[in-house]
């Protein structure tokens, strides 16, 4: 049967588009966002994603304040209007495209809620394809866009309502589609013969005239599978910033990263980035992301369903699951003299030898 997306021109291959050309089952198209306020104060990420193969749409809100980390998560059937992009009492509405979008989560119930239009601060910015292989099987084959920006609105947790000015509440987005794991476990097959160890960093700021995007993911030799570094300026134009070489100073005894100087080139000679970290949000920690125990992005949860979970990070059981992930911080940073915001993702779990980390129980001396 015919979808109403059929009645425009925008078939790629000759199926409804009902269907995705990949017949895996781990195809998905998502959205992500975050947003804060230059503080330690909060920190929400939220996002909303499709499976067509599986049949299932849902999203999620995770909001760090303090030691509390809240997550709200949706999840129903997928439908057939994909411009109609809710689930539950949230959804997205497209106000303009790759410049301004309307996020709305409107369940009183679950003590989580907001109401906040988004404004790009500058053109989105096409990251290179992402490949992933555990042996023989590609796990992750997927394309993004990455824009950051500002919101407007205002969120409320709890009784505590917050305005959201875009004067100060700032954030990045992203859109991805392809092939990740989603949805249920699959039978794993042979085991890979490979080291299942994980070097991430994500770090899109925003600057008054200029946003940074840089990407780099190594594997524990240090060989890189993945590296991007990119300028765009307010007049559209993209700008290539060359190898980014990357030091990152952790808190002794942990992982995590307290400070990063990165290294950039440019036409005209060397660039540095140095970026700072605040608040974090760990993505999976009711986030749904990279092995999350509570949440899982595409999982069938029947009809309609929707729940609140609040974790204490300070709780034992909770804090044991901190280092075994990835985490998206709020991170000031400088270049070249000017002060600009934004995030820094970053995973780090075990054998890296570039930080001398040797095995999946080492940290920062």
């Amino acid at each position: 049967m015919p979808v109403p997306l059929d009645e425009y021109p925008l078939h790629q291959v000759p199926l409804s588009l009902a269907h995705v050309a990949s017949t895996d089952r781990n195809a998905y198209d998502r959205s992500y966002f975050n947003a804060h306020n230059r503080t330690d104060e909060l920190f929400l990420i939220t996002g909303f994603g499709v499976y067509p193969n599986l049949g299932v749409t849902d999203a999620f809100a995770l909001l760090r304040r303090g030691d509390q980390q809240s997550a709200v998560h949706f999840s129903d059937a997928l439908g057939d209007d994909r411009l109609d992009q809710r689930v539950g009492a949230y959804r997205i509405e497209v106000i303009e495209p790759l410049r301004s979008l309307r996020l709305i989560c409107d369940d009183p119930s679950l003590g989580l809620s907001f109401d906040l239009t988004w404004e790009g601060s500058f053109v989105p910015v096409d990251e290179p394809a992402h490949v992933m292989r555990i042996g023989r099987k590609a796990i992750l084959d997927a394309c993004r866009f990455a824009q950051v920006g500002t919101w407007q609105g205002t969120l409320a947790i709890d009784g505590d309502e917050y305005a959201v000015d875009p004067a100060t509440w700032v954030g990045t987005r992203d859109r991805s589609w392809g092939i990740r794991p989603v949805g249920e476990a699959e039978p794993a097959g042979k085991p890979a013969d490979q080291d299942p160890s994980l070097h991430w960093l994500y770090v899109p700021l925003r600057f008054d005239d200029f946003a940074i995007v840089v990407i780099v993911q190594e594997q524990p030799d240090g060989f890189r599978i993945l590296n991007d570094a990119t300028r765009i300026w307010a007049d559209g134009r993209i700008e290539q910033l060359g190898w980014p070489r990357v030091d990152i100073t952790y808190t002794p005894g942990t992982r995590h990263p307290e400070h990063a100087v990165i290294e950039l080139t440019t036409a005209d000679g060397p660039l540095t980035l140095e970026v700072d970290t605040l608040l974090g949000a760990h993505i999976h920690v009711g986030g749904g992301y990279g092995g999350d125990a509570d949440w899982v992005h595409g999982q069938w949860n029947g009809p309609s369903f929707s729940e609140r979970l609040t974790y204490d990070l300070s709780e034992p059981s909770v804090a044991d699951r901190i280092p075994f992930g990835v985490t998206d911080h709020v991170a000031r940073a400088t270049c070249d003299g000017a002060v600009g915001w934004g995030m820094l993702e970053h995973g780090s779990i075990g054998r890296h030898d570039p930080s001398g980390f040797a095995d999946l129980g080492s940290v920062a001396t």
